[in-house]
């Protein structure tokens, strides 16, 4: 078999590979597989394209080398960054990496372009035009996913506000663009030789403000699905540069992300009973809502705090407990803590379960990775379908920094901007435990009713600290 056989074959071993991980990643229990798979099928891809360089001769050894040494390089930094970066900074890590897969599009395709072989798809014919529309395509999409992660990064940082820029005209603006952007490749198909630079550096720039626009609409409730979304147009960014370097494993790679991103989104929206379309385009076919809805603008009642003992003492009653993990447990790094006092409780005889919402946490499966960190067994960690039929036959729910997943405005108000999200139910439950801070809105910025419930109580405080001190008087009193 010629190199290029056995080039072939390993990529195609590959591909299998890659298959498999988003097999194994689809369940908690398979997730550390398929990330292994993952790992191997991308080390097989890498070390065959190194070797099918090298064989090429001097120049071909030069690219090998580059290749390694870049992989080392990247290697290291991205090493240095997922030991450095903790659980509550891995959304904005991610949406960051997705811009660099877009950046990498958009730099490939003005390499294929201004390359020096490139003068040969100056020939009229199908052949130049096919890849012509290549490398506007891939520009296109790797410019609007590296601005659009950027503006996402940025919002899931803090730098950017997570409220919604919902211009009057906003859906006309990225018709517009995206008219242009189509429009644009007639003329570069139509210009000799490398004169169509122009057009493509303007399919960037006007691919890049509409990244921007589509990902400054989207809200902070949202922001879970455009993370997925964004991992989505980094796929299919990563496809077309496949098919501007004529890369069969870079094609099929990139296919199984953008597709997989793609369903994944749907599922999501489907969760939060939104339609894609709504998501993408900030509200699109749908009334603007705002932040003010009835429960959000004049909250009903009194808040009840109550304090650690008094929570103890609630646990220590209860035969029935729901844990309710939330971005909040994320920041105080609470989940080692959670899950001691889970066991301290079923060692008392409590049943305890963990209910997850699809959008809890900044990125999708955000609560799940925490709780398998913290050694939570599989078994006890449910989803919102499964468990909210649960909650009225449970004595005590503890909510731990989480907020929009549990208003009931979603359900009951239907100014709220949230209104209509499927949400978990858990003042159906005896009695509720929301552990905060401090009575702040949640990222979509609308006020929670569940706070004044008269079966609601509050602990206010830093979340590890009052795990830790409930973990103690449980324990002290068994």
């Amino acid at each position: 078999m010629n190199q290029g056989g056995i080039t072939t074959v390993a990529y195609l071993v590959a591909g299998v590979l890659f298959i498999r991980s988003l097999g194994g990643l689809s369940k908690q229990e398979t997730a550390r597989r398929g990330n292994g798979l993952g790992a191997v099928g991308m080390a097989v891809a890498v070390a065959i394209t190194a070797v099918a360089w090298a064989s090429r001769g001097t120049e071909g050894w030069s690219m090998a080398i580059l290749l390694i040494a870049a992989l080392t390089i990247g290697g290291f930094i991205g090493g240095w960054l997922a030991r450095r970066v903790e659980m509550t900074g891995m959304p904005e890590l991610v949406a960051i990496l997705h811009s660099f897969v877009g950046l990498a599009a958009v730099l490939v395709g003005f390499a294929s372009y201004m390359a020096p072989g490139a003068a040969a798809f100056d020939q009229p014919g199908a052949e130049r035009t096919v890849h012509l529309v290549e490398v506007g395509v891939g520009i296109a999409v790797g410019a609007l996913t590296f601005t659009g992660s950027i503006i996402a990064w940025a919002k899931l940082r803090g730098t950017i506000s997570g409220k919604p820029l919902l211009l009057s005209s906003r859906h006309g603006l990225n018709a517009s663009a995206a008219i242009a952007i189509v429009a644009l490749c007639v003329p570069l198909v139509l210009a000799h030789g490398t004169s169509g630079l122009p057009y493509l550096v303007t399919i960037a720039i006007l691919a890049g403000l509409l990244g921007i626009h589509l990902v400054m609409a989207i809200g902070g409730a949202d922001m879970p699905v455009v993370v997925s979304l964004l991992n989505s147009y980094s796929g299919w960014a990563a496809a077309a540069a496949g098919f501007v370097l004529a890369n069969d494993l870079l094609i099929v790679t990139g296919a199984l992300v953008g597709s997989s991103g793609a369903i994944l989104s749907i599922i999501m929206c489907r969760a939060m009973n939104r339609s894609i379309l709504n998501v993408i385009f900030g509200g699109f076919g749908t009334a603007d809502h705002t932040t003010t809805g009835a429960f959000a603008a004049v909250p009903v009642g009194d808040v009840q705090e109550l304090k650690l003992d008094g929570v103890a003492a609630l646990l220590r009653d209860a035969k029935r407990v729901i844990v309710v993990p939330g971005y909040g447990m994320a920041v105080a790094r609470a989940q080692s803590s959670v899950f001691e006092l889970t066991r301290a409780l079923r060692k008392g005889g409590c049943e305890v379960l963990f209910a997850i919402h699809p959008v809890a946490g900044r990125l999708p499966g955000h609560m799940n990775v925490l709780l398998a960190e913290a050694g939570v067994p599989y078994n006890l960690v449910l989803e919102m379908d499964e468990i909210n039929r649960d909650f009225p036959r449970t004595d005590a729910v503890l909510v731990i920094g989480a907020n929009d997943i549990v208003n009931p405005g979603a359900l009951e108000d239907p100014k709220s901007a949230i209104y209509g999200m499927p949400v978990l139910e858990v003042w159906k439950a005896k009695t509720v435990v929301v552990l905060k801070r401090g009575m702040a809105a949640g990222y979509a910025g609308v006020e929670n009713p569940l706070f004044y419930l008269t079966n609601t109580r509050m602990l206010f405080g830093d979340a590890k600290k009052s795990i830790d001190g409930l973990v103690a008087a449980v324990k002290a009193s068994s």
